[in-house]
């Protein structure tokens, strides 16, 4: 089991932006869905126009998030899909025989999004972008647990996810949405509310997960934080994880 301090939160999807829309939210949850985008104040204007809709929401999240006199922050970026659109633009170029964008492959790769904010905001601390399936939340919140057993005082999550595009129309296994999110993550001292996460495989064959089924899991686990429930559970892949708030 691992535990950690949501010290400082973020998020953005469409329609809901500040803190008090978010908490509302969370007591009455509904699918976030439009094609709003972003300001992204904070990035200038010609290296605004090269970050699509996936990367404005993340790196959104994570100015809002991290201080701007701050750096050496460590940071895990996590999407369980990534930038796809920009994938199948690639795949489409092959299949018309076409030579693909080198701009569009730089930043398509899964960690374009993590190093496109490192560039931003001159950030030389240490990153990783992963993907964990069904449960990314849950691996990325092990990567950082790990991060701060090694000695950081803070870690920096960022989730976000976007919908596929519509030749992926008949796979998804969850709800499709775009949405981003940011935890600033300290370790369980005591002093502050913590949430713990625990995991395992024993007694979960057969076993479907309870969940708010209407949203991706990615977004249930921020409601899970903003609403005060006590615990959550996750089926995914024969491992139940369980989240829990201290008291």
């Amino acid at each position: 089991m691992i535990g950690f301090s949501v010290k400082e939160w973020s998020a953005w999807a469409p329609g809901l932006v500040d803190h008090d829309a978010w908490r509302a939210w969370a007591t009455a949850p509904w699918l976030p869905v439009g094609d709003d985008t972003p300001a992204l104040a904070e990035v200038p204007a010609m290296q605004r126009r090269r970050i699509e809709r996936l990367g404005r929401m993340a790196i959104q999240t994570a100015c809002w998030c991290q201080h701007a006199e701050e750096h050496g922050v460590p940071m895990v970026f996590a999407s369980r899909h990534g930038d796809v659109a920009r994938s199948m633009e690639l795949l489409e170029a092959l299949a018309a025989e076409q030579p693909p964008s080198p701009t569009t492959f730089g930043l398509s790769v899964h960690n374009a999004i993590a190093a496109l904010y490192s560039i931003l905001r001159r950030e030389r601390g240490n990153y990783i972008a992963l993907a964990g399936g069904m449960a990314t939340v849950e691996t990325a919140c092990v990567e950082a647990a790990a991060l701060l057993a090694d000695g950081a005082p803070e870690v920096m999550l960022v989730v976000y996810d976007a919908p596929l595009p519509a030749i992926y129309a008949g796979f998804p296994d969850e709800p499709d949405a775009g949405f981003a999110w940011c935890w600033r993550l300290a370790p369980a001292d005591g002093a502050a509310p913590a949430l713990r996460l625990g995991w395992g495989s024993e007694g979960v064959a057969g076993e479907t997960d309870a969940g708010a089924s209407h949203l991706p899991h990615g977004l249930d686990v921020l409601r899970f934080l903003l609403s005060g429930d006590p615990s959550l559970r996750w089926i995914s892949d024969g491992m139940a994880w369980q989240w829990r708030r201290d008291a």
